[in-house]
């Protein structure tokens, strides 16, 4: 599916492309609520503590079942600034790394403010959600690198030598934009990691992992996504870490029964690349989205990211209702997460019926205000 921005969706495109949007955040959502209470402990804890099948289920993460983190967090505000981007295009202005910046700065403001500012006029609805306004263990990276008003660039990125996950985990919407070519996919990603991770390293993978899942969204096979993210980091300076990931993650497919033992031979290091080639490995030898996300899960790596990654690939490839229920009906924020799934679909797919230069729709733009 390769609809140009502008084109004309059929009803059955619509659906599919919202059940792939709302499958691909719900699925991350979820990932990431599976491995919040075990992200820092290794296997040999994990099961310790939750037995010799290790997690199988949610397990109590700040104070409930079903709690996200501040990956999910800045997901949420990655679409709304991506929303925005296309919501602004119709001033003549058309920055979206400018735009997704200032989501990701309102998403700092929850990190430190008590509740929602009613003042601001330009926070939309995102902003105003108040269960948003918690600190869950955020990348320091992410708290530096929005701690003031400037804006990384890949030529002065911030915090050159971060290189963990915390820009990789916010990454899938870039993906969702299924009207835009691979490769600005892959440079928007970068660019907007290179916001709060410098490290070549960090910021290419989550370049690479919006590009499997853009693949996803236009309805086609991870393998292909894989592919197509290699053949796209090549010419890119300091690549070889991510792209010798993912080979090995590749490989790794054809090596037998999944399990730990595989997951440990891709490297559980902090490093993205890392945590990007255990999310790809688990995508591609799952059985269905729960057998993908428990073997993301039970490793000695970070847990949380790894899951967060691999539930948002399952989700974006298998769609809404391959969702196990009982997580769905456990999990913190749905709500959030359903309507901000919708919106971004609605804008992409339907997005000049909603605003233009010359006809606006108010309560779209009360929602996501072109300021």
């Amino acid at each position: 599916m390769s609809t140009p921005s502008g084109a004309v969706w059929g009803r059955a495109e619509q659906q599919d492309f919202r059940s792939r949007v709302r499958g691909c955040l719900l699925g991350g959502a979820i990932g990431d609520a599976l491995g919040a209470g075990v992200s820092a402990l290794t296997l040999a804890q994990i099961r310790a503590a939750h037995g010799p099948e290790a997690v199988t289920d949610f397990v109590p993460a700040h104070g409930r079942r079903g709690a996200v983190t501040a990956a999910t967090q800045l997901t949420l505000f990655t679409v709304d600034g991506l929303i925005r981007a296309q919501v602004r295009r119709d001033t003549g202005a058309w920055h979206p790394p400018t735009d997704v910046h200032r989501a990701h700065l309102r998403w700092a403001a929850t990190q430190r403010d008590w509740g929602p500012d009613v003042r601001r006029k330009d926070n939309g609805w995102l902003a105003q959600e108040e269960w948003l306004y918690v600190r869950r263990d955020p990348a320091r990276a992410c708290l530096t690198g929005f701690g003031d008003d400037i804006m990384g660039t890949l030529d002065k990125p911030k915090n050159p030598t971060a290189r963990d996950a915390g820009a990789l985990v916010r990454s899938a919407p870039f993906g969702l934009l299924v009207g835009w070519e691979p490769q600005l996919v892959c440079q928007l990603a970068v660019e907007c990691a290179a916001q709060t991770h410098g490290h070549p390293a960090a910021y290419l993978a989550a370049g690479a992992f919006a590009v499997i899942v853009h693949a996803l969204a236009r309805t086609e096979t991870l393998d292909t996504g894989v592919q197509r993210a290699l053949a796209l980091l090549a010419p890119r300076p300091g690549h070889q870490p991510v792209t010798e990931a993912l080979q090995r993650a590749l490989g790794t497919v054809r090596q037998g029964i999944p399990g730990p033992e595989r997951i440990a031979a891709l490297g559980e290091g902090e490093a993205a690349e890392d945590t990007l080639a255990v999310a790809v490995y688990c995508a591609l030898v799952s059985e269905d989205i729960r057998h993908g996300l428990r073997l993301a899960v039970n490793h000695d790596g970070p847990s949380g990211a790894t899951a967060t990654l691999c539930g948002a690939l399952l989700g974006a490839l298998h769609g809404e209702t391959a969702l196990p229920p009982a997580w769905l009906a456990e999990l913190e924020g749905r709500a959030t997460l359903l309507e901000i799934a919708d919106d971004f679909a609605m804008e992409m797919t339907q997005g000049p019926a909603l605003h233009s230069p010359s006809v606006t729709a108010s309560g779209w733009l009360a929602r996501y205000p072109r300021g």
